[in-house]
């Protein structure tokens, strides 16, 4: 395969997406360049990195529903960077894969509807993929197409660890835990065999705007804080994490709130912004020094320090906690917060390498191995789609 011919990954978020453009060197796929468009924006602007050049271009397109303006003329301006023409695959992200996907998939037309129908299981999420999983399909129709999915790496968890306590038949229905952030946890469990292969029972913090953890046992899933959704789990910037259901109960009884209020409230207005009543961003509020600012990150450090006390129940031990993702790679103030709260453990800290977001960063005498480590979603998924596109 000629090392010219390329793969793009389409990360969708709730406002941005996020474009890789990779080179096919053989049976593997080397990134050369990213992108990256805000739809917040006003115009719209694709954000283009290639080697050391940064490259900002507007776009005239206006943001619609099925974004075939948007993806005709994204390519246009990735078409003056790179051989558009050559590319062979399109990979996507897609956050949930149910219990029929549990690995990558060619995206064909029963797919793609297979993909739309479990759209009630991540209402906010779901139908961003499929709007890029479409338009490019319509302007593309004999590219090929893949989905990785965030829920198909969780798919080795026990039933025990899946089961609500609530009627069977439910569970049978669908209404169980899922785990998410999958993409994420497959990069981290390749780089720990690579870079700690003595790590065998690990947790690893996925902490972003959108953020949970993972109990992994030799790189295999087995325990995860996002459950049915992405509202479970670990407080986020703007999402709760776990939460009574007898709130709800509340809310729509007592308060008369209706079911878009109650939505609004936990997916927009609730996490770190709503426990601060100042900001949703961690960076802003460890600089402001309002006592609500100091307890929402108090809270934040509580609730993950806890969950990897309770995945530490799953393991049966802890070799390692891991820190990944833009929280967990740049923010030593979070990760001391946690490792206080877990001396018990005996995990220590070494504060220089700490304050450097060196790979290792506790001390020889820390009983729990603790490492930074970058996660990259978009090579697992160009990964997976290479891996299709060559039968393997």
């Amino acid at each position: 395969m000629p090392s010219t011919d390329l793969l793009l990954t389409f990360n969708a978020g709730s406002s941005t997406i996020k474009i890789g453009i990779f080179a096919i060197d053989g049976a593997k796929a080397r990134r050369i360049g990213k992108g990256v468009i805000d739809f917040r924006a006003e115009p719209l602007s694709l954000s283009l990195i290639k080697g050391s050049q940064t490259f900002e271009m507007p776009l005239r397109a206006k943001l619609t529903e099925d974004l075939h303006d948007v993806i005709d003329e994204t390519f246009g301006r990735l078409g003056d960077h790179f051989d558009i023409a050559a590319t062979r695959v399109a990979g996507h992200r897609v956050v949930h894969g149910g219990d029929r996907f549990t690995g990558p998939t060619t995206l064909d037309a029963a797919t793609i509807d297979a993909v739309d129908a479990l759209t009630p299981l991540a209402p906010l999420h779901q139908p961003q993929a499929l709007r890029f999983i479409r338009a490019l399909r319509r302007l593309k129709p004999h590219l090929a197409q893949t989905a990785s999915f965030d829920t198909a790496f969780h798919a080795t968890q026990d039933d025990l660890v899946r089961r609500f306590a609530i009627p069977r038949a439910l569970h049978d229905e669908g209404v169980k835990r899922y785990g998410f952030h999958g993409l994420s946890y497959k990069f981290i469990a390749g780089e720990l065999r690579r870079r700690a292969p003595r790590a065998a029972k690990t947790v690893v913090a996925h902490l972003g705007s959108g953020a949970s953890l993972c109990a992994l046992d030799q790189g295999v899933s087995r325990d995860c804080s996002m459950g049915f959704s992405t509202l479970d789990g670990i407080p986020m910037a703007t999402r709760p994490g776990w939460l009574d259901p007898g709130v709800i109960l509340h809310l729509a009884g007592e308060k008369k709130q209706s079911f878009s209020e109650i939505e609004d409230l936990l997916y927009h207005r609730s996490g770190l912004l709503g426990a601060s009543g100042i900001s949703a961003d961690t960076r802003e509020l460890l600089k402001d020094g309002r006592p609500e600012a100091r307890q929402a990150i108090d809270l934040l450090t509580l609730r993950i320090a806890g969950e990897i006390g309770r995945m530490t129940a799953t393991l049966g031990g802890l070799d390692a906690v891991i820190f990944t993702a833009g929280i967990g790679e740049h923010q030593p103030e979070i990760r001391a917060g946690v490792a206080k709260r877990l001396s018990w453990l005996g995990l220590a800290i070494d504060e220089k390498a700490n304050a450097a977001n060196d790979f290792t960063i506790s001390t020889g005498e820390s009983r729990i191995a603790t490492h930074v480590i970058a996660t990259n979603e978009e090579q697992v998924i160009a990964d997976e789609a290479l891996s299709i596109l060559r039968g393997d």
